[in-house]
């Protein structure tokens, strides 16, 4: 159960940067684009700020709009990314067994109310919406795109969802169910999901500041971040930028969208992923904090940190992406490992004022590292909680 899987490519597109080295550079920077929805509207009186990709992307497909919802091509395009920065392309993939696992909560399924509406109207909308829907489950759209064969999972467990597939893609490695695997998460933002959270009134109408004393909510982002996982046979002589060591995963069932109070489930979920890792707390350097800006989430998670993990650094970086939902487990499990490559960890962006009521405060600032192993954490809905613990890459 502790065999480290090699990480080989990393991928990312998010509100903070097009590619994985734009969102870093942006991070670094310590600047963030936040702005109200440009690709949908609502009627809500109040607009609160998202972070939208800033550029569209081009994928390699033909009449892409049509054939996949955004959400896939979301995944699509870090999966690209991440198997360029690994040396695979889909030529080289021939042959091989790859599986892919990618967590989502809205994906495909909430941009067709225009259809919908249309239908409910008494009109006879064509079905384009329908059926694009239905052809755009994310990891099916990657295997189907590189022609890939082996194990294909779409993983939906709320916030924790990229968390959770990551996870269960090393899983498959351990197994033997193949060579390598594409795991991570994507979401698209959708009129839907941001007036659902408006209703639950835990979003801000500022950009967002985890772990502040005047934090009053979250901003919702979008975006993708994928990995490229395999085992020691596949990669060869190839050097990891890092590996999954341990992953754990939990439910407390306490509450619909409130974190257990004393974080039963995420410390269940760290507890087992330090065992499968055989990694002590007190190995682990820095914490990617899931720190979504509401004050019941920053106020637990603070909570656990100082009980299981005392004085060890922690930063969210939802501060730079807004919460991109199933996609943020994938995006910020690519931000821990490329914060380890690089050595050094950005500031928690928002954070001015420390809350006397939490239990800990972030990073501050840009701050150096030197990290052997490194824990990234997801809460959910439902009661999910999902951690990853990754361990430092070859030299």
């Amino acid at each position: 159960m502790n065999q480290k899987i090699a990480i080989t490519g990393l991928g990312c597109l998010s509100g903070a940067g097009m590619n994985l080295a734009e969102s870093l550079e942006s991070m670094f920077r310590n600047q963030r684009y936040p702005h109200p929805p440009v690709r949908f509207n609502t009627d809500h009186p109040v607009s609160y700020p998202v972070l939208e990709l800033r550029d569209e992307f081009k994928l390699p497909l033909d009449d892409q709009e049509r054939v996949y919802a955004r959400t896939s091509q979301l995944a699509l395009a870090a999966a690209l990314e991440a198997l360029a920065a690994a040396g695979w392309d889909e030529a080289s993939l021939r042959g091989k067994r790859v599986g892919v696992c990618v967590g989502t909560t809205v994906g495909c399924a909430l941009n067709c109310d225009d259809f919908y509406r249309a239908y409910k109207d008494g009109d006879d909308p064509e079905l384009d919406a329908i059926e694009r829907f239905l052809r755009s489950n994310p990891a099916a759209v990657i295997a189907r795109q590189l022609k890939l064969d082996g194990p294909t999972q779409t993983v939906v467990n709320a916030c924790s969802s990229g968390t959770d597939a990551i996870g269960i893609g090393a899983g498959w490695l351990r197994a033997g169910a193949c060579d390598i695997v594409i795991a991570g998460g994507a979401d698209e933002l959708s009129r839907v999901t941001y007036a659902g959270f408006s209703s639950l009134m835990i979003t801000d109408t500022e950009p967002c500041k985890p772990f502040d004393v005047k934090r009053k909510g979250l901003n919702l982002g979008e975006g993708a971040g994928m990995m490229i996982l395999e085992t020691d046979a596949a990669r060869g002589e190839k050097k990891a930028c890092g590996y999954v060591v341990g992953y754990g995963s939990a439910c407390d069932a306490y509450h619909l969208t409130a974190p257990h109070p004393e974080g039963k489930g995420l410390k269940q979920a760290m507890n087992e992923a330090f065992t499968t890792a055989g990694v002590s707390p007190q190995q682990i350097a820095f914490v990617n904090a899931h720190g979504t800006g509401t004050p019941d989430n920053d106020k637990v998670e603070t909570r656990v940190l100082s009980e299981v993990l005392p004085g060890v650094p922690f930063v969210s970086t939802k501060g730079y992406t807004g919460h991109t939902l199933g996609a943020a487990g994938g995006i910020e499990a690519v931000f821990t490992v490329a914060c380890m490559q690089r050595g050094e960890l950005p500031a928690n962006i928002g954070f001015d004022e420390a809350d006397p009521e939490l239990s800990g405060t972030p990073v501050a600032q840009n701050s150096k590292i030197d990290a052997q192993f490194a824990l990234s954490e997801s809460l959910a809905f439902g009661g999910n909680n999902a951690v990853l613990i990754f361990g430092k890459g070859d030299e």
